[in-house]
């Protein structure tokens, strides 16, 4: 993150302001990526302890061929709308551990849907430059019409008139999930490629290893520690 990291709300949300602009919209992105990393973090009951993980896989056979853990402290306060802060200094970390630089950020959270259009996607690609989705379980703002119970079907996410991203259904009859882009990416890209990571189930696999990944670091470090479940 440029600068020291923020001591308020104040400082944070001036941060973002600053580095919004910054964000690239348009893309459109790689069609074809080699490598697809995503990225999610775990958090302790006590929420004094988060784990960081990223997954690097083959976008062709969707096989993890890289990842890296960081366990460490939350950066931030929890503060809807700033929980960049609290999570990019241990994704970051994480990143840096990583043998394979992977062609796109799969977040598990949101880019432009945010409510000052700069979530977790937007800033790790910012401050990354690499290209940046966000693939979110739950909806942060906007309001959508459900799209159609098919695989593939979506709708659009507005908020205040404005589309700030889709709302896909990436199987048959699931909860959608809700897709925006981070950073060099079209809308039209991040929704194809999250289809392409999610053959199976709701969410991309790229989400789903991370996952697993960051709350087995956490399981380990609270059993050493003494405190499982702390």
């Amino acid at each position: 993150m440029p600068g020291s990291a923020p001591t308020s709300v104040a400082e944070a949300v001036g941060v973002q302001e600053v580095l919004r602009p910054l964000v690239d919209l348009v893309g459109p992105g790689p069609t074809a990526p080699a490598t697809v990393a995503g990225l999610d973090v775990a958090y302790a009951q006590s929420g004094d302890l988060l784990a960081a993980a990223v997954t690097v896989l083959d976008a062709r056979t969707l096989a993890v061929v890289d990842s890296a853990v960081s366990v460490g402290r939350p950066a931030f306060g929890y503060v809807p709308g700033l929980f960049a802060f609290r999570e990019l200094p241990a994704l970051l970390a994480a990143l840096d551990r990583l043998t394979t630089r992977p062609d796109l950020l799969v977040c598990d959270g949101h880019g432009l849907a945010h409510p000052r259009r700069f979530g977790l996607a937007c800033h790790l690609g910012v401050v990354t430059g690499l290209p940046a989705i966000g693939v979110g379980k739950t909806p942060l703002v906007g309001e959508w019409d459900p799209p159609p119970v098919r695989r593939g079907a979506w709708s659009p996410l507005r908020d205040a008139g404005e589309v700030v991203g889709r709302v896909l259904r990436t199987q048959d009859g699931v909860k959608p999930v809700f897709v925006s882009v981070g950073h060099r990416m079209s809308l039209d890209n991040a929704t194809a490629q999250v289809l392409a990571l999610a053959p199976r189930y709701r969410l991309p696999e790229t989400t789903r290893t991370a996952d697993r990944l960051c709350r087995d670091a956490l399981a380990r470090v609270e059993e050493q520690a003494g405190r499982p479940g702390a």
